[in-house]
């Protein structure tokens, strides 16, 4: 009689929990996702009706495949082209479908995507509320630094990060800017010794020269184990992208050749990140001084934290949270000026009257001479044309967040748990906030700066605006300025016949098929 009523009771046990897991499947599957639909709906945001299960996936596989046909018959840059529906493309596409009030589905998730400047305000300042996704297992191989961090650890490294990004900093890195630089085009005019002009695909010597200079600036005497970081992470980076072609959840936790792989680099980048500054914490307690590197600096705002806190060691860094960092500022400087770069290039390839009014500052701000800090920081040109490339192909072209708590953004209400989009490209060029004109490269929009060009509204932002906004954005356009005078000094460029126009997100916004380019010493 015991036996069988404790058999009673276990059953009764598995009954209630198989009833309630289904419970939560079906509420996760159709229940919550028709609840929110209704509820988006009644604020005035419109999209497509929920699809049970596979949301928007099949319509989005329809608009990639259409758009990736489209571009193949993109040859030339003939013309200024809008190429966000080939850049932004499942974005663009709900946008053009059902106005800038509108949503969409991945999975069973609703996102809401994000286009008014009053509102995208807020969400960057309510950084509390709106939180960064969480990264999935496998793009945490990639570094999970600040930028992926939130609350107390978030302003504990942005405290501990900032003196390594001080201007004054920055100035002592320009001499290994500029020998970095010189060394890409001693390259180049070797190249052109023998004839007057010369084709080269300027993205992979692009690339070579951002690396070596986070390389030197980030680990000092330690860059040739930096340029093997380098190399691991890009390998790394081209192995993440194929596994995410086709991804099936969990499939990561197989023990394929790839996956093999991946982790393998994951443990040979942070041996030789915990290797270098090993050995230069090693020499801190021996009483050398501390470069001015960013990983010296870094390691020494680190220790004076941990001076000031000492009883307290969840207020400074451990090595490994030192390690994610270096990895991070690491792939993220050497990407985001590359980029920069070789799309400055093919514009002013493009339009060689902004190409010569960009010389002719250059040439009357230093000569034939080395650039310097006061002069670069005076550069009111090629700060216009900066910004305008930033405008067009900005690195990211895209930001997610998800609402922590229920909030108010605006006129909506949006519940916690909700993921918002914030379409960079889209709203870089969007008419209703830039002109008729918004696809068009014209940097004298940005001739009496940044302020007056976006009319005070939050409507350009490649690096993120408010209290997290990109702590390296200094970096990243110091030596934009220096490499593109130190160009503009040795020669002139215009696009070649071979150059085949195909902007694509890796990470970061890539030319797919190089930059081809014809150089010509000056």
């Amino acid at each position: 009689m015991v036996v069988s009523s404790i058999t009673a009771t276990w059953f009764l046990i598995l009954v209630a929990v198989v009833v309630l897991w289904l419970w939560k499947l079906v509420n996760w599957v159709w229940l919550r996702p028709k609840r929110m639909e209704k509820f988006l709906r009644a604020q005035g945001l419109q999209g497509n009706p929920y699809k049970l299960l596979i949301g928007d996936t099949r319509e989005m596989y329809t608009v990639l495949v259409q758009a990736a046909k489209s571009q193949q018959s993109m040859t030339f840059l003939s013309d200024d082209k809008d190429m966000t529906p080939h850049i932004t493309t499942f974005n663009h596409h709900i946008v053009q479908k059902f106005g800038k009030n509108s949503f969409f589905w991945e999975g069973p998730k609703p996102k809401v995507i994000i286009m008014d400047p009053e509102q995208i305000k807020e969400v960057f300042n309510k950084f509390q509320d709106f939180g960064k996704p969480k990264l999935s297992p496998i793009f945490k191989l990639l570094g999970t630094g600040l930028a992926n961090l939130e609350g107390e650890k978030w302003k504990m490294h942005r405290k501990i990060i900032n003196p390594a990004f001080h201007l004054e900093k920055l100035k002592v890195m320009l001499p290994i800017f500029f020998e970095c630089c010189d060394d890409m085009i001693s390259k180049w005019e070797v190249m052109l010794s023998s004839e007057e002009k010369c084709e080269v695909d300027v993205w992979p010597f692009l690339k070579n020269l951002t690396c070596d200079i986070i390389s030197k600036t980030a680990f000092g005497s330690s860059y040739e184990e930096g340029k093997e970081i380098f190399e691991l992470l890009k390998e790394q980076e081209g192995l993440i992208m194929r596994s995410q072609k086709v991804y099936i959840p969990g499939s990561w936790l197989l023990p394929t050749a790839r996956n093999r792989r991946m982790k393998a680099i994951d443990s040979n980048i942070r041996g030789l990140l915990k290797g270098i500054i090993n050995n230069r914490e090693k020499a801190m307690k021996g009483g050398d001084v501390v470069k001015n590197d960013l990983l010296g600096i870094l390691l020494e705002s680190n220790h004076a934290e941990m001076l000031e806190n000492r009883n307290k060691k969840s207020l400074a860094m451990s090595s490994q949270e030192v390690i994610e960092e270096c990895n991070a500022f690491y792939l993220a400087g050497q990407e985001t000026t590359a980029v920069l770069l070789v799309w400055t290039m093919v514009l002013l390839s493009r339009h060689p009257e902004w190409q010569a009014r960009a010389r002719e500052e250059v040439l009357h701000a230093f000569g034939n001479q080395k650039p310097d800090n006061n002069g670069l920081s005076h550069l009111k040109v090629v700060s216009m044309i900066l910004y305008e490339v930033l405008r067009l192909y900005p690195p990211v072209v895209y930001f997610s967040r998800g609402t922590k708590n229920d909030v108010k953004l605006g006129d909506l209400s949006l519940p916690a748990g909700l993921q918002v989009s914030i379409p960079i490209l889209l709203i870089h060029q969007d008419p209703d906030i830039w002109g008729d004109d918004a696809t068009e490269f014209k940097p004298e929009r940005f001739a009496e700066g940044v302020a007056k060009a976006t009319k005070g509204q939050v409507s350009f932002f490649p690096f993120g605006w408010g209290p997290r906004v990109c702590i390296g954005q200094n970096f990243a356009l110091l030596e934009a300025k220096l490499v593109l005078s130190l160009l503009l000094q040795r020669f002139s460029f215009q696009i070649s016949p071979a150059y085949a126009h195909a902007p694509v997100t890796v990470f970061t916004l890539h030319p797919k098929h190089g930059a081809h380019i014809i150089l010509q010493k000056l």
